[in-house]
């Protein structure tokens, strides 16, 4: 050991008396410093400017133009230049014959050497702990851990680079073909995650060893032992194939031999870190402050409670517009969505079928016109250049399962050994793939028996199963929508009160009814009370004679008229009611609304009144201000101006548009929502925007129910908040840190470089 410490300390004096290993050491300060002094300057004139900042140890050094996200991406252009001398150097000059007459080992040659730059890599990582040190003193409650995890990525990347390069510095006696060696490796390594990822034994070890992003999972604070041990096998296999490659040199052996050592090696790395990327051989710590690498503890919960087997099934339709998201080569990446799921249950199996059969596309005719399914089929795997074998014809696919109704689009089938299962979608938005709320409520639905509701039919209510604009298919049934309830884990289905309500459904809608109950469904409905099943009542103007009668068993009734508060762009009848923070306390969705001032937009809305002397807990969640009146004449709100009539009994004041109710039904806590308006959850009101208007309407149904489920589901995935959100500088502070940075600091790099290059040409 004393020996290759002194190969290091050796190689480290020749380094500093070089040009090279100053030069890279002020440049990488300066690109630093720039970068630093621009993205947190930028925090700090928003701070200035009155924004909210939040995460900012996160966004100082996590996120895309963190820190240490772009120092990794340029760290490839410094270690060629600092390693290409290595053993270049002495092949060329002639050198390396002294070391090999020497009692020098192959080994204690390239550890030394390697040793050298792992303590250069340090003085990179000093450089950025002059950072780091600047925001400790310079934001409040600074995530140590979740730094720490990023440096010790960067670190690694750095070791790995320099292995890679002192291999490359051993191939050859010319500096410049080295560094160039080592710029060619680093782009195979980085590119060849991507070849041949359609074949599959072949995709895992491509994916394998691409050491693309490997750093990136520290600097978002995840340290996962397959990272770790990716580092660690590569930095040794190259160590390994230099040393091989000096002994050939020294002994002068056979290139066959040489090579069988070469490729020994490389396949007992390979076949490590082929074990090391096995689910069930991986271990993780996650750095971050609010674990927000790491499933919440509900998800976790819901994983723990699922004993046995899981297979997850994805189901890819060539004619899908998605179906690119799980085409063999991009599997590997696919596989990534379920990570997180894996390393709790590392046993879950993941299958792919692939086929082809109609789906909603309109153009596809369009595109390929006058051709067959097959043939259209035939020409679109051409283009994606998969092999039209692997997928089932739409015979095929039909025998092994009916996707119809699912609209054969893309879906994963989950399926537990003992024969549970449920689907998991892709969605029509912005994120399209399931996140944790998601996909932790499919699970949920495998392990436990989750709410069913029940929507009201045969009195004209609205419809859970129509598209129109009035109906509530979006947020009830609608598959491609994220947060309808079937995707949010719950069943959805249709009553009727001709017979009790079945004792299954746990939540029962009965939203705008046209025509009154009779006298046999209103003992039903008393009966599902009486059980202590909880509702969801909507109203509307002009329905009050029909709806009154549903809520005044609860002490509420559905006021005469139609709200309206006057407003210079909309009509009078659009109320816009505010979450009261009773409403915010009870259900969590609410919080978000009652914070920023969001509103549930009501166009056309009664006022409810209610008295608390009928067993009920009454709450107000949702109100109107006190410029809202019960408009009693007006009827048309598009040609007519409403007035206030205090004469006929129009009222100014603060109106409940929105209650909860609760009572205690046995060990049960029954919960009621009544609302005044029907329109406000339509699959017509979701789709409107208003100008000036921040409406969260959706917020209602996620709200809702949650509290109507108890909170069972939609699941709740809500993190502690994060507490370093404030900059202790204001922007003349941060003018004179950036000339700190940018000039001071490798001015005085320079200053110590031309001292010693002087102090070394005195001696």
């Amino acid at each position: 050991m004393r020996t290759i410490y002194k190969i290091a300390r050796t190689e480290l004096r020749t380094l500093f008396y070089s040009p090279v290993a100053w030069f890279i050491l002020i440049i990488f300060t300066f690109q630093v410093s720039m970068d630093f002094s621009d993205s947190f300057g930028y925090l700090v004139r928003m701070k200035m400017m009155g924004y909210q900042n939040g995460n900012l140890t996160y966004r100082i050094f996590s996120t895309t133009g963190g820190l240490f996200s772009v120092v990794q991406s340029y760290l490839y252009l410094y270690l060629p230049l600092l390693t290409m001398g290595l053993m270049s150097r002495e092949l060329g000059s002639g050198s390396i014959n002294l070391l090999y007459s020497s009692p020098v080992t192959n080994r204690q040659i390239i550890l030394g050497k390697f040793l050298s730059m792992m303590f250069y890599g340090l003085l990179l990582i000093l450089i950025l702990m002059v950072f780091i040190i600047f925001v400790a003193f310079s934001i409040n409650d600074v995530d140590f851990p979740l730094i720490l995890s990023g440096l010790l990525g960067v670190y690694l990347l750095i070791c790995a680079y320099a292995a890679i390069g002192l291999f490359m510095s051993s191939q050859t006696s010319y500096q410049v073909v080295a560094a160039m060696g080592t710029l060619a490796i680093l782009a195979f390594l980085n590119f060849v995650g991507r070849m041949w990822q359609d074949i599959e034994f072949v995709r895992d070890i491509t994916y394998w060893l691409s050491i693309n992003g490997r750093a990136s999972n520290f600097i978002g604070g995840l340290i996962c032992s397959e990272d770790v041990l990716y580092f660690v096998i590569i930095v040794a296999l190259f160590l390994f194939l230099t040393i091989i490659r000096l002994q050939s040199r020294r002994q002068r052996s056979s290139a066959m031999a040489t090579w069988g050592k070469y490729a020994g090696v490389c396949a007992i790395a390979v076949l490590l870190g082929y074990f090391s990327a096995l689910p069930r051989f991986m271990t993780y710590y996650d750095a971050t402050r609010t674990k927000m690498n790491t499933l919440t503890r509900n998800s976790q919960n819901i994983v723990a409670k699922m004993k046995g087997g899981l297979t997850i099934t994805t189901y890819v339709n060539l004619f899908d517009h998605y179906a690119g998201i799980a085409l063999p080569a991009s599997v590997k990446g696919d596989l990534q969505q379920f990570r997180q799921y894996t390393r709790f249950k590392p046993e879950i199996k993941m299958k792919y079928v692939y086929y082809y059969d109609t789906v909603a596309n309109s153009d596809l005719n369009l595109r390929f016109p006058d051709m067959t399914m097959e043939e259209q089929a035939k020409k679109l795997a051409e283009i994606q250049n998969v092999n039209i074998k692997l997928f089932l014809t739409p015979e095929r696919i039909r025998q092994k399962i009916d996707l119809s109704p699912e609209g054969n689009r893309f879906v994963r089938l989950l399926e537990r050994e003992n024969g549970e299962k449920t689907f998991l979608r892709i969605y029509n938005d912005m994120l399209v793939m399931p996140q944790e709320p998601e996909i932790s409520a499919a699970l949920k639905r495998l392990v436990m028996t989750l709410p069913k509701v029940g929507f009201l039919v045969g009195h004209g209510e609205r419809d859970s199963k129509k598209d129109g604009e009035r109906d509530y298919s979006q947020f009830a049934r609608q598959k491609t929508f994220r947060y309808a309830l079937i995707n949010q884990g719950f069943d959805v289905t249709d009553v009727t009160l001709n017979n009790s309500i079945p004792e299954d459904v746990n939540i029962m809608v009965i939203a705008d009814m046209k025509t009154p109950l009779s006298a046999v469904e209103m003992e039903n409905l008393d009966e599902y009370v009486s059980r202590g099943g909880n509702l969801m009542i909507a109203g509307e103007p002009k329905r009050q004679e029909v709806m009154s009668p549903v809520v005044e068993r609860f002490g509420v009734r559905f006021a005469e008229g139609c709200l309206v508060r006057p407003t210079e762009n909309f009509q009078s009848d659009l109320i816009c009611s505010r979450a009261t923070l009773k409403a915010a306390k009870m259900s969590y969705p609410f919080e978000t609304m009652y914070r920023f001032g969001q509103v549930v937009a009501m166009p056309g809305c009664v006022g409810l009144e209610y008295e608390t002397d009928r067993g009920y807990t009454v709450d107000r969640w949702f109100e109107t201000d006190s410029l809202a009146w019960n408009e009693l004449e007006t009827k048309n709100f598009v040609e007519d101006t409403v007035r206030l009539n205090v004469k006929i009994g129009e009222v100014q004041k603060s109106y409940a548009t929105g209650l909860a109710l609760t009572r205690k039904v046995g060990e049960k806590d029954q919960k009621i929502i009544i609302l005044g308006d029907a329109n406000c959850i339509s699959n017509g009101e979701f789709g409107h925007r208003r100008n000036g208007v921040p409406a969260a309407n959706y917020t209602v149904i996620t709200g809702g129910f949650y509290w109507l489920s108890d909170g069972e589901v939609p699941v709740d995935v809500r993190r502690p908040p994060v507490p370093d959100n404030d900059i202790y500088l204001d922007q003349d502070d941060m003018d004179t840190a950036k000339i700190v940075f940018m000039g001071v600091l490798p001015g005085l790099l320079l200053l110590l470089a031309l001292f010693i290059w002087i102090r070394r040409r005195g001696k």
